[in-house]
């Protein structure tokens, strides 16, 4: 018998929870023979609701779901987690500046981190979806320090699956064809969606996907923008954030993360900095990373052009006042 382990889910009465929840109970994200038992955190209103959601996952009848338990209490809810998906986060309101944003979300994450300090396993996953994701998983990492920063990762993977959609609709191939594109940088209007070292298999070959679109000023022009706007496209045309499209990223991240990544491929997550490709060390950074052992390792030796270097710039410096705007609030 494989003994079950804790996952915890914040945000959890929320849209993108409801998505993840049935991913999580049915084996897609920690395989197909992992038992768990889900912690559902929310804020006490939410609780009804929560009571709601709990009778969903019941009526499931999913043999790997073992035991669910709704809380508002980070103790109970990050008792021995062996992964987290901390979704829950303040969103921005129209008319709220940046650092108001943060100011809202350290208290938010100062809470989990020390939960996760506290209670969780040593060696658990961390994975920061709501926003500011980069920020919010720097702040909770400051409040966890008995965990290792490489176990606080933030989502970039919404971005990545949305540039593969591009790009295969683009080149006129399954979304599956399409592979190593990577995001770099911050979860924002900043990243950087990068075609240069992707590639595609068609029913005749597989070469570089620049080589496939054959079209340098779309990929550096349209296809950059609408990756980088396409949040805030879903959000015009739903009325809300993305949900669904966030929940499954959120799944493959984690997948990945504990599975480890195929042969040749790699995915793009949100990860302490170490330097590499000259990225300021000690932000959360998207980079390219295999995982091997439930261990990630940035991508090394990737050229990078002097058009991409002037869009990592960019992203790094706006993660880098997010640092010194959290870290302000973090000293009041």
């Amino acid at each position: 018998m494989v003994e079950a382990i804790n996952v915890v889910v914040t945000g959890a009465a929320g849209q993108i929870a409801y998505s993840l929840l049935y991913q999580l109970a049915a084996g897609s994200v920690f395989g197909p023979d992992q038992p768990i038992n889900l912690r559902l955190l929310d804020i006490p209103p939410m609780m009804k609701v929560l009571d709601g959601v709990v009778m969903e996952l019941e009526d499931l009848a999913l043999p790997l779901l073992r035991d669910v338990q709704p809380t508002a209490d980070p103790a109970k809810a990050f008792k021995d987690v062996a992964a987290a998906f901390l979704v829950g986060a303040m969103p921005r309101k129209e008319g709220m500046e940046r650092k108001d944003l943060l100011a809202a979300n350290v208290e938010i994450f100062k809470v989990q981190g020390d939960a996760l300090n506290k209670y969780a396993r040593k060696d658990v996953k961390v994975l920061v979806v709501g926003n500011p994701a980069n920020t919010n998983a720097l702040i909770c990492s400051h409040y966890a320090p008995s965990i290792p920063k490489e176990n606080f990762t933030a989502m970039t993977r919404l971005d990545q699956n949305r540039a593969q959609a591009a790009l295969a609709a683009r080149i006129g191939v399954q979304v599956d064809k399409v592979k190593n594109i990577t995001i770099w940088g911050n979860h924002s209007s900043t990243q950087f969606p990068d075609a240069a070292h992707a590639i595609v298999t068609t029913s005749t070959s597989t070469k570089p996907v620049v080589a496939a679109i054959n079209d340098e000023q779309w990929l550096n022009t349209t296809f950059i923008e609408t990756i980088q706007k396409r949040g805030a496209a879903v959000i015009a045309a739903r009325k809300m954030s993305s949900a669904m499209s966030a929940a499954k990223a959120a799944g493959d991240h984690m997948r990945d993360w504990w599975l480890g990544t195929k042969p040749n491929e790699w995915v793009s997550m949100g990860v302490v900095s170490d330097g590499s490709y000259g990225i300021p060390k000690d932000i959360v950074f998207s980079f390219p990373v295999t995982v091997q052992k439930k261990q990630y390792k940035i991508v090394q030796g990737l050229s990078i052009s002097d058009f991409a270097r002037s869009k990592l710039n960019v992203t790094a410096a706006e993660l880098e006042e997010e640092r010194a705007e959290a870290n302000n609030v973090l000293k009041k």
